[in-house]
């Protein structure tokens, strides 16, 4: 039997400082085992950090998002690309997460230092396939990046 993990300050201060130091700006901390069928993770998020619009095509692959510490700007977008909707997700506040069903196209922008989330989706993780990164977008360490992350966090200023 494993211990029980918590998700505590020492976890978050943890993940914000892996995630200041990793060139991706992010950090994840899994509580699941690869094999596991539900995959639960907190994420440390930085400003810098790029998560580009995409979506999972498997029917199995909703996700929830909770921020526990922070603000992460949320875009839905159509299928060529356009804002359907967007909303602040912020701990403590009006709209703490999402719970997004298969085939939605989302991307977030962090808008405060050493946020940090919480994920939840079915396992076993597959990278993300073919059509489920949005054509319309960059996709990370591409030319235009810096543009498109700005176009994208300027929908929160």
């Amino acid at each position: 039997m494993s211990e029980p993990s918590f998700l505590d300050q020492s976890l978050f201060n943890e993940l914000a400082e892996k995630a200041s130091t990793n060139p991706r700006g992010r950090q994840h901390h899994n509580f699941h085992a690869m094999e596991e069928p539900c995959h639960r993770m907190a994420v440390g998020l930085q400003p810098a950090t790029y998560i580009p619009p995409h979506r999972h095509l498997s029917a199995d692959k909703a996700e929830t998002l909770l921020v526990l510490k922070g603000r992460l700007g949320l875009l839905i977008f159509d299928e060529v690309g356009q804002v359907r909707e967007k909303r602040v997700l912020e701990a403590g506040g009006d709209c703490v997460g999402v719970d997004l069903p298969a085939g939605v196209f989302h991307g977030l922008v962090v808008l405060e230092p050493d946020s940090l989330m919480f994920e939840c989706k079915a396992g076993p993780y597959r990278p993300v396939g073919e059509g489920e990164l949005a054509s319309w977008a960059p996709r990370e360490g591409e030319p235009g990046v810096a543009e498109y992350q700005a176009w994208m966090r300027a929908h929160f200023d």
